[in-house]
């Protein structure tokens, strides 16, 4: 299956999200803010990115910024969001090609979702 950076300040969505993409049969590595992101991304090959857009120190839309634009990383990417904001928020990352995913969401959407980006059946 895929390897999947999952960044999320939160400690118990990134538990969450861990569980079912593991269990889904993902390879999951973890990070809890952009700047953790970007060390695990210097050292390590993924194949997908799922994070939150507000964190500290580093948020998602920088994260992405920094992704695509300063790395030129194609690596597909969910941006997870509680912000009301959404079309605000589409306009900001429009010329990132990620796909935005509000919060609070059901996890094995979210995991179908990521299954269908991946084209990877769901376990």
């Amino acid at each position: 299956m895929a390897r999947i950076l999952i960044v999320e300040d939160e400690p118990h969505l990134l538990r969450v999200m861990s569980m079912w993409l593991a269990r889904n049969g993902h390879e999951v590595l973890e990070s809890s803010d952009g700047i953790e992101a970007l060390e695990v991304l210097d050292r390590e090959r993924v194949d997908l990115i799922v994070s939150d857009v507000n964190m500290p120190h580093l948020d998602g839309i920088e994260l992405m910024r920094t992704v695509r634009e300063e790395r030129a990383l194609e690596i597909p990417c969910v941006l997870l969001s509680a912000r009301c904001d959404h079309a605000q928020l589409q306009d900001a990352i429009k010329t990132f090609n990620v796909q935005l995913y509000p919060k609070p969401f059901s996890p094995s959407r979210l995991v179908a979702q990521i299954s269908n980006l991946l084209d990877t059946p769901v376990a």
